[in-house]
């Protein structure tokens, strides 16, 4: 199986794309090669991608390198869009991860690291830019080594640095590969004895893998380069080695020998053995081996909303094969899927194919009930494989149509943006009647607004959402109100005294009756009720819902003509204000408890920062290196925690935020709440 899936990673600005650019022009994939300046290259084609000269969307590359066929996924740098880069670990072998020679290992590549751990999969580091001024090789190899792990050694060294950099030296074949049409050449005599020592080192730790070669070595005995190699792949696959190769995108040099690195060095789907599934219904663990001829099955890693074409969903096949004009059963939707065309990508330029088979990746238009994460599958042999794990959702903005069309089409339009980045989660908040748009970070929800904007022709605000503050009462009282209007014909007359009581946090808005002789006839009280109710949703200090209050209804009159339904009503709701400004009322607002995970050397930090946002500690749990801190603190007070925990920890923090309980506002802090609440509505 001549194939070959793997992602590349790197921080921001590390230069992922040119290098995608420059292995697809040494293929020949491509005649001419783009620049991230010009907005030319193949894989960030969103216009968005080319206006900000940054990925925001994973982007497919097949194409084919000396008779392999390669799905490489080139994801986004910045951390808002880490969906995308979770999306690419999901369904790949192996994962290239580019670090800048100038700026080094960076926080976004120390977190790009833990996610290739955590999915297990082999890699290769590519030190890019060593064009630039201030590259550096081997301070950056350092770097590597410290921050990320002693386990990658150079495949490779180059040939000069910044404006003099030329070509790279292969430590395998111990030739010299210069310039972009890496021309082979001798090893320059000043570095032949640093090269020497470095390829001893290499074949140290790649022949560990292999017992018969470990032994062949150090009897001191000489290898052949195809055992290097085959020592080399067996270390990389098993991770106990990280090759780390040298290059310069924009000057073409060191393409070929990356590509000739993910073919050697990154095992082919059949390599890295079976897949584990579930059976759908039974939920039996089953292992899925890379055959072409067993049952189909397949996931489903990202949707694209095209305006044009419809819904694209990229997949990959696990096993079996899939053909156009055909059916395939989703298993978690239990439904048909007609499956048409089938398309293979290489960014944006698509290409027809009969079939799609085992270990290969696709793309398929229109599925009428399929999303990310989904599985694909023979009905006759339904499994689930395990989906994809977002990042949460932890930054959140109230999102706001600019005109009554742009509100009616914002309906339609939401779930079909959660739909292609699921990283993103919309609700509507009851409280304050406002949709609220949740997303990883600030840039990810900027970038979401204007996505909106061009694909689908809505303009929306975003705004800080609105907090939920309720009031309540925190002293019993009694109040009384007499409806009468006397007008020609039938008057109106409801008389009801109401007794309030303060009842404990969270347990809601209760409503009784203690009516004895008949004072108000039994079928005015469900209007009494309806009045309280009703009045209830707007208190008297800022006009929020009322709530943990007893109301009982013990008095009232009426009368035999004048009374009806809307007059109880009508003093029920004026009773029920009155004993709430009577009541000593307050504000109350929702309190959060959050889990922080954080590397222990921002403790103080964080609960510095907790303690001026009326937070507090509830417990720390320390482990290797690590910290997981429980802390409480106000919803207010978190609006843009997403924001200051990322600057805080340099994006090293995360955190989970869930609501607790509501309680008091600070009598200071209130006072200015109401105030702000009868501007604003002055201001309507």
């Amino acid at each position: 199986m001549k194939i070959r899936n793997a992602v590349l990673l790197s921080h921001q600005g590390a230069g992922k794309t040119s290098l995608t650019e420059s292995m697809l022009f040494a293929s020949g994939a491509i005649q001419r090669q783009g620049s991230v300046d010009e907005g030319t290259t193949t894989s960030d084609y969103d216009p968005l991608e080319v206006e900000r000269r940054m990925g925001v969307n994973l982007s497919l590359l097949r194409f084919e390198w000396q008779g392999t066929t390669l799905n490489l996924i080139d994801t986004p740098g910045y951390a808002d869009f880490l969906g995308e880069v979770r999306s690419g670990l999901r369904v790949t072998e192996g994962a290239v991860v580019v670090v800048c020679a100038a700026s080094g290992v960076e926080v976004g590549t120390e977190q790009m690291w833990d996610d290739v751990e955590k999915a297990g999969l082999p890699r290769l580091v590519v030190v890019n830019k060593m064009d630039r001024d201030n590259a550096d090789f081997f301070s950056v190899l350092g770097q590597i080594q410290a921050k990320l792990s002693p386990r990658c050694l150079p495949v490779q060294l180059p040939i000069g640095s910044q404006s003099d950099f030329q070509g790279i030296i292969d430590l395998v074949t111990m030739k010299a590969y210069l310039g972009a049409a890496s021309q082979e050449g001798e090893i320059p005599a000043d570095l032949r004895e640093q090269a020497e020592a470095s390829r001893e080192k290499l074949v140290e730790a790649a022949v560990e893998a292999d017992d018969e070669l470990i032994n062949k070595y150090l009897e001191g005995e000489s290898l052949s380069n195809e055992e290097v190699l085959v020592a080399l792949k067996k270390s990389t696959v098993a991770g106990k080695l990280v090759p780390v190769f040298a290059g310069a995108a924009l000057k073409s040099i060191g393409a070929r020998q990356i590509l000739d690195g993910i073919c050697q060095c990154l095992p082919s789907p059949e390599e890295a053995g079976p897949v584990t599934a579930k059976k759908a219904g039974t939920g039996e663990q089953e292992e899925i081996k890379p055959d072409s001829a067993s049952p189909f099955g397949a996931i489903v890693f990202k949707t694209m909303a095209d305006p044009y074409v419809g819904k694209l969903s990229y997949f990959r096949v696990y096993s079996g094969t899939i053909s156009a004009n055909s059916q395939v059963w989703n298993s978690g939707k239990n439904a048909v899927e007609r499956i048409g065309q089938l398309l293979t990508a290489l960014g944006k330029n698509q290409q027809q194919v009969p079939q799609v088979a085992a270990g290969d990746i696709g793309v398929v238009a229109r599925l009428a009930v399929t999303t990310t994460g989904d599985t694909l599958c023979a009905r006759d042999h339904a499994v689930v494989f395990p989906g994809i794990e977002f990042p949460r959702a932890n930054f959140s903005m109230a999102i706001q149509p600019q005109t009554k069309t742009d509100l009616d089409k914002m309906s339609t339009v939401l779930p079909r943006i959660c739909e292609e980045d699921p990283s993103l989660q919309t609700r509507r908040e009851a409280d304050t009647a406002e949709f609220i748009l949740s997303g990883v970070g600030d840039s990810h929800l900027e970038i979401i607004k204007e996505k909106i904007r061009r694909k689908f022709g809505v303009e929306v605000r975003l705004d800080p959402p609105g907090i939920p503050y309720k009031e309540t009462i925190t002293v019993p009282t009694k109040a009384e109100y007499k409806h009468r209007k006397q007008t020609g014909g039938h008057g109106q007359y409801g008389h009801v005294m109401l007794a309030l009581e303060p009842l404990p946090r969270g347990a809601g808005f209760e409503f009784a009756e203690k009516i004895f002789g008949g004072a108000i006839p039994s079928n005015y009280i469900p209007s009494v009720e309806k009045g309280v109710n009703e009045a209830r949703h707007e208190g008297v200090l800022a006009g929020y819902p009322v709530v943990d209050v007893k109301v009982i209804l013990y008095d009232g009159s009426a009368h035999a003509v004048d009374s009806s339904d809307i007059a109880f009503k009508i003093a029920a709701g004026q009773a029920l204000k009155k004993g709430l400004s009577e009541g000593q009322p307050v504000l109350l607002e929702p309190a959060m408890t959050l889990t922080i995970t954080v590397p222990e050397m921002y403790t103080g930090d964080i609960i510095s920062d907790l303690n001026t946002k009326r937070g507090r500690v509830l417990g720390m749990n320390p482990s290797g290196g690590i910290n997981i801190i429980q802390a409480q603190a106000p919803y207010a007070e978190l609006v843009r925690y997403a924001i200051d925990l990322r600057s805080m920890t340099q994006a090293r923090g995360d955190f989970a935020m869930e609501f607790d309980h509501y309680e008091e506002v600070p009598p200071h802090l209130s006072q200015k709440i109401i105030a702000e609440k009868k501007k604003a509505g002055k201001g309507d």
